[in-house]
């Protein structure tokens, strides 16, 4: 599946994420009855919410969602969306799995999330901003300049 733009009311986006979760204690957890429940589930997601998986991979104790959605939905209501359907639905349908793991739950707390860009890497998109007004009188009003004390 590829992304496309996502026409609303009041706006136009195209919103991709990648997002990575691993299984609770980082357990090997995945098998073929697993990836079956999570690709099915991640199907009946993208018909009940505006959350659509471009790609889905697995391996031993994490998965990885390529996903698109709407500006309305953060990356954290993504996850936690994911994360929440899906553990309910495995522990149903692959009951095998809770053997492995205990205090009921699938995923770990955290996750990897990343932002996917369409059109260009960051550095492709600082040009394009940076030549915006080009021939105008253009003036520079930041310069990526970190203060998040990294």
């Amino acid at each position: 599946m590829e992304s496309h733009y996502i026409h609303k009311q009041h706006n136009v986006s195209v919103l991709m994420y990648h997002i990575v979760c691993a299984a609770k204690y980082r357990r090997v957890v995945m098998s073929e009855a697993v990836d079956a429940v999570l690709a099915a589930v991640c199907l009946e997601i993208a018909k009940r919410w505006e959350i659509w998986f471009l790609e889905i991979g697995v391996d031993r104790d994490d998965a990885h969602f390529l996903v698109q959605s709407v500006p309305m939905y953060s990356p954290t209501r993504i996850v936690q969306t994911v994360k929440s359907i899906t553990a309910r639905e495995v522990f149903a349908k692959a009951p095998e799995v809770k053997r492995k793991l205990w205090g009921g739950e699938f995923w770990g707390k955290g996750y990897f999330v990343n932002t996917v860009g369409q059109h260009g890497s960051e550095k492709v998109i600082a040009e394009y901003v940076k030549r915006q007004g080009e021939g105008r009188d253009y003036h520079q009003l930041h310069k990526g300049q970190m203060a998040f004390g990294f």
